[in-house]
């Protein structure tokens, strides 16, 4: 066998560079958005052994919706790719890349083997640039294709070395070549069709059987008449040892997916669901357009499901004629390959084999797949057909007369397919550009015209995205998911109306229920989302939650494994205050997934709406340790901690925001919450710091500049107080706590009299029954020397709230005064005593008591009555988060609209009780001192 040299390399390395250098700005399409943006095993906080428990695509593969595709491999260097660089598309484009040139090098080590150097080189430079391969290189799911084909053209080498010198076996190689088969076919599942090769090349080229000579060996030994050659003994010894391993291998794949096939509706593939003759001529008709993509590839589309293909519905079908061609173009090379010993019929039978057997797995013939025609699993086939190229372009080029027109012909061929290729990974930049040149393929496909909706839905752009999605109902009408989408539009389009009309469209679609059947075999998991989006859209109407919690069930009875129809329910009993039925239908959820962290934090949330907040910790506990840095999670379990009141949990807590902060560094409520817990750890500091970035990036943050305010006042900083008063006042001009805390600095601090006679007055213009205001304007009153005033004040206050024994004290307190000043003949008003010492009249303490009824203002922000980031601003809101399927005709506006819960409230715990009534205490202790100083006087 040559060797390949560095200069062939380079050649070849070049060639895949130069064809596809610009695959590297493409974005992730199609696919990949399912296969990475949401596939969660990419993640570094998912477990490394999930890999061999889910399918492709992230789904545990004993779950019914999975697709089976076990290629736990491809998905590692997926993750690799993930720890390196995250989701940026270049560096994962830039692998397959390399890939496809290590692919192109062994393949001409494998064509050395049957072809001479120049013919072998033309071979894999025509593999090189081939445009049928775009697909699987410039796709980032492709790599499947690309990692498979790397193990099975090892294996192969791998086994063609099984042979000594002395024809004796080496078994070194053909272990080797076992657990090659089973990584390729652990990177995707056609890996093991690489054994039918082995087979292939050991009788007829190895061993140099014919087909003839075969069976006349074999009916010699059935007939006695000789005992089996010691050659054909080694090679039966060879052939057993690896037909086994593939069954051991073919047992493991079968246990792997449960002896479950993945359930495809006919949307996906129409002939599978067809009648005897349609499906058997439809499948047999799609071989010759497979052979027809690799001769002419103008014109490649990246979906050939739904109406691309029509059936072949009758046998007098013109179509049927291509056919016939192509089984008899096949059996004359398959009867040239198989009769003769020469090179040329090796050659043949081994690009037949390259051909043949990769690709049976796709066929159809077999067994159904989820597609009609797959460009991408045309990969490794064409490697037998650029063998066939490169072997006629040999005989061709051998003849003189004909030398110069063949190597005309060669040049033009990889010219022209080196541009198609180049110009067609620009096709593959978004979904936008791949489904609108798909469209000009194909305009039958319905799901075409829906992804084209969808990636102008992505870009806002809904009015055009509605188009497509009509024109899919139009091309298609019995296509639930393209109803499903118009539904979805409207909605975004606040056409509730037309939205719920859609929605009742795809759902007439839907098969009927009959009560105790289970639809999973007959319905597609992603259309059972329709009585989701519906129930979504109604429920925003109070008086039809019946209706939607109606349309919840009826999803649930069709599939009782549908995950995403309990974590609605949830969200929806809810809202219905039905509390115990939620967590139930959150427990159900989880039993079919306990991954997932979503599911925690909403049951967390029902605990919360129970009063079992210990419970609640532990749930969302639960979903940080499957998502370390799920928002809401951390968000809202530090809030809990938080508002327990319980100093122990304050680090976690703070550790907990402070990981919120890094993941949301514009939200102001996370430095907000960290401000409060600095503040009550007595860290004034850092408090300060945190409430400033807060009201950085929200100006007019209610309950950030008030506690800020609030810090300054307990700090003895009153001054720097006044400027964040006003600042809140200037926002909030009805913020009475504000008031009175502005009243109170300016009362006791400025001595603004006035000023604060301001702020007690503006408190009763807006509530004249708030009897806080009202005796802190007596107290005014009294500071003005104004007696009889304070009395009339005090006396109204005490009409307020006749149970207030601190206002009857100090009216008391103020009668009596009044007595002592008339029996000493001393004026009552400030007019008249003005020349009162102050020393006796004023009582510097009394204003306090607004201070202290503001410091349990503190609970403002996060206290029992304020827990929602709405309106008001007191606090941040609880918020619900649900799973995210991306299916055709659910996007993840719907999924949210399922989730989002309403605004919590939250009772006060015992421990904030308790401060409560120890900071009463200490006030009203402070107002028996006042008392005597004034009864002293």
């Amino acid at each position: 066998m040559a060797v390949v040299s560095w200069k062939e390399i380079l050649l070849l390395t070049g060639l895949v560079v130069g064809c596809y250098w610009n695959s590297v700005s493409c974005g992730f399409v199609f696919d990949d958005v399912s296969a990475i943006l949401d596939n969660k095993d990419l993640r570094p906080s998912t477990p490394l052994h999930n890999l061999f428990l889910n399918d492709f695509w992230g789904t545990p593969m004993a779950e019914e919706r999975s697709h089976k595709s076990y290629r736990p491999l491809t998905v590692l260097t997926f993750r690799l790719n993930y720890l390196f660089s995250e989701l940026t598309a270049a560096s994962y484009h830039l692998l397959n890349v390399v890939l496809h040139a290590v692919v192109c090098v062994l393949f001409l080590r494998v064509c050395r083997l049957f072809l001479d150097k120049t013919s072998s080189l033309v071979a894999a430079l025509l593999f090189a640039v081939h445009p049928i391969h775009t697909e699987a290189v410039t796709g980032v799911v492709g790599r499947a294709e690309l990692l498979s084909s790397i193990f099975l053209l090892a294996a192969f080498l791998a086994y063609t070395k099984s042979t000594g010198p002395d024809h004796s076996i080496v078994w070194t190689p053909i272990a080797l070549t076992v657990v090659l088969v089973a990584a390729a076919t652990l990177c995707k599942e056609q890996g093991i069709t690489v054994v039918g090769i082995c087979c292939v090349h050991e009788v007829f080229v190895a061993q140099g059987f014919t087909l003839p000579l075969l069976l006349d060996t074999l009916r010699q030994v059935l007939q006695g008449k000789d005992g089996f050659p010691y050659a054909v003994l080694q090679t039966l010894l060879k052939l057993i040892v690896l037909i086994i391993s593939t069954l051991l291998l073919v047992i493991i794949r079968v246990q792997v997916i449960q002896s479950q096939l993945p359930v495809f509706t006919r949307f996906d593939n129409p002939a599978a669901v067809s009648t005897t003759p349609t499906r058997q001529l439809t499948f047999n008709y799609l071989l010759p357009v497979n052979a027809w993509l690799l001769l002419n590839p103008s014109e490649l589309c990246c979906d050939w499901t739904m109406g691309t293909i029509p059936l072949v519905d009758s046998v007098l079908d013109l179509r049927n004629l291509a056919t016939l061609v192509f089984y008899t173009f096949l059996g004359l090379l398959a009867y040239h390959s198989l009769r003769y010993r020469h090179s040329s019929a090796k050659t043949v039978i081994m690009a037949l084999s390259l051909i043949v057997l990769p690709f049976i797995p796709a066929s159809n013939l077999f067994f159904p797949v989820g597609f009609v025609v797959a460009e991408r699993v045309l990969y490794v086939p064409s490697m037998g057909f650029c063998v066939l190229v490169a072997h006629g372009f040999k005989i061709v080029s051998h003849k003189v007369q004909l030398k110069k027109i063949s190597w005309l012909m060669i040049g033009v061929l990889l010219t022209t397919h080196a541009v198609k290729t180049f110009n067609r990974n620009w096709d593959w930049e978004s979904e936008y550009t791949l489904f609108t040149s798909a469209l000009k393929v194909n305009k039958n496909n319905a799901k075409l015209w829906n992804n084209v909706g969808h990636a102008l839905e992505n870009q806002n752009n809904y009015a055009m995205a509605l188009r497509y999605f009509l024109q899919a109902t139009r091309v298609q009408p019995d296509d639930i998911g393209a109803h499903m989408n118009v539904g979805r539009t409207y909605k975004n389009l606040n056409k509730s109306k037309e939205a719920e009309d859609a929605y009742l469209v795809a759902k007439s679609l839907m098969p009927q229920v009959i009560p105790g059947k289970k639809y999973a075999t007959r319905v597609a998991p992603n259309h059972l989302n329709v009585y989701i989006n519906l129930a979504n859209l109604i429920r925003a109407n109070d008086s039809r939650l019946e209706e939607a919690d109606q349309l919840y069930r009826q999803a649930i009875s069709m599939r009782p494994d549908f995950k995403q129809a309990y974590i609605s329910r949830g969200e929806l009993l809810l809202k219905m205050n039905k509390l115990t039925e939620a967590r139930d239908a959150y427990l159900r959820a989880l039993e079919l997934d306990r991954t997932n962290a979503d599911l925690w934090y909403n049951l967390a949330i029902v605990n919360i709406e129970m009063k079992d907040p210990s419970e609640a910790l532990k749930n969302f506990n639960h979903a940080l340790e499957l998502n370390p840095r799920h928002k809401l999670a951390l968000f809202n379990s530090a809030l809990l901690m938080q508002e327990s009141g319980e100093p122990k949990f304050w680090p976690e807590a703070n550790r907990r925001f402070l990981t919120y902060v890094e993941e949301e560094p514009n939200d102001a409520n996370g430095y907000f919450n960290l401000g409060m817990l600095a503040m009550d750890a007595n860290e004034n500091v850092a408090a300060e710091r945190w409430m400033r970035k807060a009201i950085a990036l929200q100006a007019g943050f209610r309950s950030a500049l008030f506690n800020l305010a609030l810090l300054y006042s307990q700090s003895k900083r009153e001054i720097d107080a006044l400027p964040v008063l006003d600042e809140l006042l200037h926002h909030h001009p009805e913020h009475i706590k504000g008031l009175i805390l502005k009243g109170d600095i300016l009362m006791n601090h400025k001595k603004d009299t006035q000023g604060a006679k301001v702020c007690f007055e503006r408190i009763l213009r807006m509530d004249p029954t708030n009897v806080q205001g009202k005796h802190n304007l007596c107290v005014v009153y009294f500071e003005e020397r104004d007696l009889p005033r304070a009395e009339r004040c005090l006396e109204e206050t005490l009409a307020l709230a006749p149970n207030e024994e601190y206002v009857r004290r100090h009216l008391h307190i103020v009668r009596s005064k009044m007595a002592a000043m008339s029996a000493a003949g001393q004026p009552l008003s400030s007019a008249e005593g003005a020349s009162m010492p102050a020393k006796e009249e004023k009582p510097p303490q009394r204003v306090k008591e607004a201070a202290e009824e503001a410091a349990e203002g503190k609970e403002e922000g996060r206290g029992a009555d304020a827990v929602g980031k709405g309106a008001e601003d007191e606090k941040n809101a609880r918020k619900s988060s649900a799973e995210k399927p991306r299916a055709e005709g659910v996007d993840q506006s719907e999924s949210l609209d399922s989730s989002q819960s309403e605004k919590r409230t939250k009772g006060k715990s015992t421990k904030e009780i308790n401060d409560i009534e120890e900071k009463r205490a200490a006030a009203l202790k402070r107002l028996e001192e006042i008392e005597r100083i004034l009864s002293g006087d």
